[in-house]
């Protein structure tokens, strides 16, 4: 209690109040310090620090900033199609990096096309305003305008300050335009619209993997711990139970912003006929060729990044793929090498390859900075590059909930805590996964997803043991909906980062994300109850889970 108070209130920070077990069962006599201390480094642990090697490359080599402009690019300029396009590339790159990192790396993508289109609108606008005003005698009047230079001023972290000079006749229409930065109401709601949908959609990428978001990695460490004898969950099973969740809701978002922001003429919207392509929407385009062009050809770097990217997920999809013997199989020894040795093994590979291609005088290495300039052997990332992107707060959170799960364990507080929820055992196993889902994606409105999942597990696992449900039942919806904290900006790091550019208002973030909030929950509940059925085999009690209930232990 003491540490979900303080992992809720957020008085000291989520890591410090991890640390409270550590103190707490020893000076109590609940676990000696050494068995805590064990909990706090896990699996998990080595497979989160092989990821973030990978992402460190990725960024440090600029091979997200491509992948996302080069999906734009084919999505076309057209606002929903550009959303969509927005919304596919951080999909994918959410599936392999944190949701933080990933919408902190495509938003300022997305607000330089942005503030292309709204320079392009208020250029227009001055086109409208000289040919509604103009007399006949347009010459002698052009000679007497005092015209004004408006300079939009747009910068961002990412990106130096562009300056952008627009001469605008000194009329009374500049004066409504000083009232807003926007030059029509409808780039407003196109604004809006990308920049909610850059947030939601790497919420939802971050589902498709089980190093996606730390709420995925939490649920499997947890789930293992607790149930050793349970092999179900592993990245391919999560990835097939997972990616058409994530599909589905990919659309029906789009779908719902669409409907929200841009109205219901799709035609007009998401037509990818150059005829139906407005002045602005052409500019934009070049806009974004533009700023792929400034990356030049793709590096040596960029290319040995993304065949590692590519070999680990194949060596995690084939390690234990279930269907077929995986790779472990040619392994005398068996349940030794699990998904982290993969990521491990890789991202050591980064520190000990050269980012400069072999025997090659010329420096490819265009994006690096000048100690790898001079150095011919310089490594694809450094540890200053590791260090820039590791979430130790997140891996302190973790071990804390392992060690909370620990003093369970041994003080039978679960299974006290089982009991006193047996009167729920009339109801269907639906149901309680209903109840189950909606209480946490409530909860997780106001407290950290990391926080707010590692309180509950514990709970609803035995829960589950209780009503003889198979716990995966209640624990697989329950983790994915424990990311759908979207409709305030302090619900997760990615809707502060989207609100921080000034698009969107809190009204607009709620509005928008409680339809997001049950779409998900719809989606996710849909799954559990038809393909995640045979997936996991959700109609029987599990032996792994008899086994944990009859000893009635943690």
């Amino acid at each position: 209690m003491v540490t979900a108070v303080y992992w809720v209130s957020e008085a000291v920070p989520l890591g410090a109040a991890a640390l409270v077990p550590a103190f707490l069962y020893p000076l109590f006599g609940v676990l000696k310090s050494s068995e805590v201390a064990a909990e706090y480094c896990k699996d998990t642990t080595l497979l989160l620090m092989g990821v973030i090697c990978l992402a460190a490359s990725i960024e440090k080599w600029n091979l997200h900033k491509r992948i996302a402009l080069r999906m734009v690019m084919i999505a076309g300029a057209k606002p929903g199609m550009l959303v969509l396009g927005f919304m596919c590339c951080t999909v994918f790159l959410s599936m392999w990096l944190s949701n933080t990192s990933t919408t902190a790396m495509v938003m300022p993508i997305a607000e330089a096309v942005l503030q292309q289109l709204i320079c392009t609108g208020l250029a227009d606008s001055h086109d409208d305003s000289e040919t509604a005003e103009a007399p006949e005698e347009d010459s002698d009047k052009e000679e007497n305008l005092d015209k004004n230079q408006l300079e939009l001023l747009y910068r961002n972290s990412w990106y130096v300050c562009v300056r952008v000079a627009i001469e605008i006749p000194n009329v009374k229409r500049v004066k409504m335009r000083r009232d807003s930065q926007y030059p029509t109401k409808r780039d407003h709601m196109i604004c809006k619209c990308l920049s909610l949908s850059i947030t939601y959609a790497a919420t939802i990428g971050g589902l498709i993997t089980i190093t996606g978001t730390s709420t995925n990695l939490i649920f499997a460490e947890q789930f293992n711990n607790r149930y050793p004898d349970a092999k179900v969950i592993n990245f391919g099973t999560w990835f097939i139970f997972s990616f058409p969740i994530a599909i589905i809701m990919l659309v029906l978002t789009w779908l719902w912003l669409h409907f929200l922001f841009l109205g219901c003429n799709f035609r007009e919207t998401c037509s990818l006929s150059k005829k139906r392509k407005t002045r602005r929407e052409m500019l934009s385009e070049r806009r974004i060729h533009e700023e792929y062009a400034k990356l030049g050809p793709i590096s040596y770097p960029e290319v040995v990044t993304g065949v590692f990217f590519v070999l680990m997920t194949l060596l995690w999809f084939t390690r234990e793929p279930g269907f077929v013997p995986g790779w472990t199989s040619l392994f005398e020894k068996k349940g030794y090498r699990t998904d982290a040795t993969v990521s491990v093994l890789l991202g050591f590979l980064l520190f000990l390859i050269p980012a400069r291609r072999p025997f090659s005088s010329s420096s490819c290495c265009k994006n690096s900075d000048d100690e790898s300039e001079s150095d011919p052997l310089a490594p694809m990332i450094t540890w200053k590059d590791f260090q820039r992107l590791m979430p130790w707060e997140i891996v302190i959170l973790v071990g804390g909930g392992y060690a909370l799960a620990a003093g369970c364990k041994v003080s039978g507080l679960s299974v006290w805590i089982g009991r006193q929820l047996e009167p729920m055992s009339g109801l269907p196993p639906w149901a309680v996964t209903l109840l189950a889902c909606l209480l946490v994606s409530a909860v997780t409105e106001f407290a950290s997803n990391p926080a707010t999942l590692t309180v509950f597990l514990p709970i609803l696992s035995a829960l589950s043991e209780t009503l003889l449900i198979n716990p995966l039942h209640t624990l697989i919806p329950s983790t994915m909906c424990v990311s759908f904290g979207v409709m305030l900006p302090v619900g997760n790091p990615p809707n502060a980062i989207v609100f921080s550019y000034g698009h969107v208002q809190i009204r607009d973030m709620v509005k928008a994300g409680f339809g997001v909030n049950l779409i998900g929950v719809a989606v996710v509940m849909l799954a559990i109850t038809t393909w995640g059925v045979p997936l996991f085999n959700l109609t029987e009690f599990p032996v792994w889970a008899v086994a944990r209930n009859g000893t009635g232990s943690l």
